[in-house]
């Protein structure tokens, strides 16, 4: 079994987290994740009202006796949802563990960690993480330039960032970006980091509450699958290569491009369509390029095993091996 600081804070079997998914962290999702021995989140955003997020916790809490938490990820926005009251149905549903993203979060950090909440925060340069740390969060998820979602505009890879986050940062590290199965989690753990957290590979599993069609496409793309939209805008976003995409790209490649001339393509209805009916071609949507790593569909149990199983494997077989030759080596 793989103990880190990370699990031992939050009280969890496996360094393995499924963090927040707009449109796809559900109860369902998260759940199996719990069940199996990992953390998962329910994402917030995903839920028109607060009320509804109280009522999806309370679905979850249906499904498993075990720690679950919950993402708010805060937008700059015209109209911005109600976030303080996203962060009291939270509260009041009794949550121990949230994951923050996003814009200044000082004042939900402040709130959550005065009802004896634990907080990781989600971030993508180094001194973003730091900045986290001196509000008082108690652990960082730094996702590398390879990750789903926004990667930030510093282009920054995980096989860089992650060992200068862990020179710099003293609170437990989570990896996000890129991972997928257990060589990402060996790799993790010698980089610095306590832990993975895997977004892309999560939506690839039986219990994950999108359209089959989705997944099997997920399985059919590779790691050349992602475009990367709104980099005009300096609002980069890696999402799944299709035809609307392309036409995002296409636009942006023009010059002076404004959010306007590409809302009718982007709009978040259009990729919900995407996971709800099962049309990978109709919207946007979010997937990284761990998608070159992902070859089936599994159950989360079966593919949280897996990974573990292989990660300790990999240390006991492979690498002690290695260090074996090389002690004696030097004994010669």
């Amino acid at each position: 079994m793989l103990k880190t600081r990370f699990t031992e804070l939050f009280g969890v079997e496996h360094p393995i987290v499924q963090g927040g998914m707009q449109w796809v962290g559900r109860a369902e999702l998260v759940a199996a994740v719990a069940n199996a021995g990992a953390l998962g989140f329910i994402t917030a955003l995903t839920q028109p009202t607060p009320e509804d997020l109280a009522k999806e916790i309370k679905r979850c809490r249906e499904m498993t006796d075990k720690t679950f938490g919950v993402n708010l990820t805060i937008l700059p926005a015209l109209k911005p949802p109600p976030y303080a009251e996203y962060r009291a149905a939270i509260i009041e549903s009794g949550v121990k563990i949230v994951e923050t993203a996003g814009y200044k979060p000082q004042e939900h950090v402040d709130d959550f960690k005065k009802h004896g909440i634990k907080v990781i925060h989600k971030c993508t340069a180094v001194r973003h993480a730091l900045s986290a740390e001196r509000m008082g969060v108690d652990a960082i998820s730094i996702d590398g330039f390879e990750c789903a979602g926004h990667p930030g505009e510093d282009d920054i890879p995980g096989l860089i960032l992650i060992p200068a986050a862990a020179d710099k940062v003293k609170i437990p590290m989570i990896a996000s970006g890129g991972f997928g199965d257990a060589r990402g989690l060996v790799a993790a753990l010698a980089l610095g980091a306590e832990g993975i957290n895997m977004g892309t590979r999560f939506m690839c599993t039986v219990e994950s509450p999108i359209h089959q069609k989705v997944k099997e496409q997920i399985v059919a793309n590779d790691e050349r699958s992602t475009d990367l939209i709104f980099r005009t805008l300096h609002n980069t976003a890696r999402v799944a290569k299709n035809v609307v995409s392309q036409e995002v790209v296409a636009i942006e490649k023009k010059g002076g491009a404004k959010i306007e001339d590409v809302a009718h393509l982007v709009a978040g209805a259009r990729g919900r369509v995407v996971y709800e009916q099962g049309d990978p071609e109709y919207g946007i949507w979010s997937a990284g390029m761990v998608q070159g790593l992902i070859h089936d569909i599994p159950t989360v149990k079966d593919l949280v095993t897996r990974i573990v199983a292989e990660a300790e494997q990999i240390i006991a077989s492979r690498l002690n091996r290695m260090a074996g030759i090389s002690v004696a080596r030097a004994a010669e």
